[in-house]
């Protein structure tokens, strides 16, 4: 059977008698396809001039940049060695000399505290790089072709997504053992039913447009019309869920790392810190203060981009002044 007789997806150009014959939109066809892809280029200036206007959205990106900053060049700023131990310094409170004060082997908390911004950074970006790729070619097979195929991968989706993340992740670590590169694969597959899902439903209105039907009806490949039309169409809540899943991918990191999961010592971890110092926690305040407010500012970071987002690539929640901005 040739291309052209393939059946479109449910409910697929209905009463079309040519599709060639359908008056394009202003601008003329693209490569051939009488509907073409929206440029990116003007939604990703309104998207960043809205986010400019939104002051949480600001200090978050802010946060952000200085945490990359810190997690490319931690191990340059930081004033002392990760692991230089001197018994003579203890314990010492936070002073000129140690601003984040020491731990019970004399090392540097402030040191420890910006080389492990690489970690938690790696671990989120890796982790949820994995839960992307595989949720969202999960999810738009599993969205275009339905039947089966959707049934058998949603159902697998649906198994992993039944259990309480940080339990999955951790039976994952327990199986392959500890270290950074379980933690980031454990974390990964935790969150990839989360990116099936919001990929399928994406996936199931995109399909039932007209452009998608068009290109179904003059023969176009399924690999070009997932990877021109539909994929570009359900990017926006990609997107949101990205930022926020950056988040808990962190929160999870930092789990594993205080259960003795995830980073192994010597290396510094922010959740490992927290571990090490939970004994300390009356005589030795800064041990946990410190690394703990580390994860709070990155969390809510993250948090705060992803709401900005959310609001901004969602044009139902924009108001008439808002969506007047938008269009300048």
């Amino acid at each position: 059977m040739s291309a052209r007789d393939r059946t479109p997806p449910t409910g697929a150009w209905h009463g079309a008698r040519d599709p060639s014959s359908v008056t394009p939109p202003p601008g003329g066809p693209v490569d051939g396809n009488p509907w073409p892809t929206v440029a990116p280029a003007g939604a990703l200036r309104r998207t960043l001039t809205a986010l400019r206007h939104d002051p949480p959205a600001v200090a978050g990106t802010v946060v952000l940049l200085v945490l990359l900053v810190v997690g490319l060049a931690g191990q340059w700023l930081a004033p002392a060695g990760i692991n230089d131990v001197d018994v003579d310094r203890m314990l010492r409170p936070p002073s000129g000399a140690h601003p984040f004060g020491t731990d019970e082997l004399g090392r540097d908390v402030l040191s420890r505290v910006l080389v492990a911004a690489r970690v938690s950074l790696q671990v989120g970006l890796v982790s949820v790089g994995i839960a992307l790729a595989v949720g969202v070619t999960v999810g738009l097979l599993a969205g275009w072709y339905g039947g089966w195929a959707d049934t058998v991968l949603m159902r697998g989706m649906d198994v992993l997504f039944a259990f309480p993340v940080l339990l999955l992740a951790v039976a994952i670590v327990a199986v392959l053992g500890p270290g950074l590169v379980t933690a980031m694969v454990a974390i990964g597959v935790v969150y990839t039913p989360i990116f099936a899902r919001v990929t399928r439903a994406g996936v199931l209105a995109v399909r039932e447009q007209v452009f998608v039907r068009a290109a179904v009806s003059i023969g176009t490949s399924d690999l070009r019309i997932l990877r021109r039309h539909v994929l570009p169409n359900v990017a926006a809540p990609l997107i949101v869920q990205t930022s926020l899943s950056l988040a808990f991918a962190i929160l999870s990191e930092a789990a594993l790392s205080f259960l003795g999961l995830g980073v192994q010592p010597p290396a510094p971890a922010w959740g490992r810190m927290l571990y090490d110092g939970r004994g300390f926690v009356t005589d030795a305040w800064w041990l946990g203060v410190f690394p703990g407010a580390a994860i709070f500012l990155t969390v809510l970071a993250f948090n705060l981009v992803g709401d900005a987002l959310r609001d901004v690539l969602d044009p139902r929640r924009l108001t008439l002044g808002e969506a007047r901005r938008s269009i300048r």
